[in-house]
């Protein structure tokens, strides 16, 4: 497992993006970027290279799933892991984020053992894949 992994949290409040940072730090993960919404995002993974990308589901400009689509439909970024969050666990949320690519769901509020786990068994399952 590389700690230097360097993280992508979207995420529209900066609350929550602190929450996620924080969390990560304690898994060992101390190289992670903020952006408040997918426009943001999706222009900072064009101009950086990043290995995981964290976003939740509700934001204004571009929602989680439009980011998601982008990254998916961009050769240069469609291999980046993609984390859903969101504050409900919607069954459509959960089929469509499936359906879209993203490489795992989580809902809001988790602790840190749910999302180390979580960003664990992404890459594991990358690593297999690879």
């Amino acid at each position: 497992m590389s700690t230097d992994m360097k993280f992508l949290i979207v995420d529209d409040f900066s609350t929550m993006r602190r929450i996620v940072r924080g969390l990560l730090k304690e898994i060992g993960y101390n190289n992670a970027e903020e952006a408040e919404d997918g426009v943001e995002a999706l222009s900072m993974l064009k101009q950086a290279k990043y290995d995981f990308v964290v976003s939740d589901i509700n934001m204004p400009n571009m929602n989680g799933f439009e980011l998601l689509k982008a990254i998916k439909e961009d050769a240069s970024l469609k291999h980046l892991p993609v984390l859903m969050v969101t504050a409900e666990a919607r069954k459509e949320d959960i089929v469509l984020a499936a359906q879209s690519g993203a490489a795992g769901y989580i809902v809001k509020p988790f602790t840190k053992a749910t999302l180390e786990e979580k960003v664990q068994k992404i890459m594991q399952k990358l690593a297999a894949a690879a």
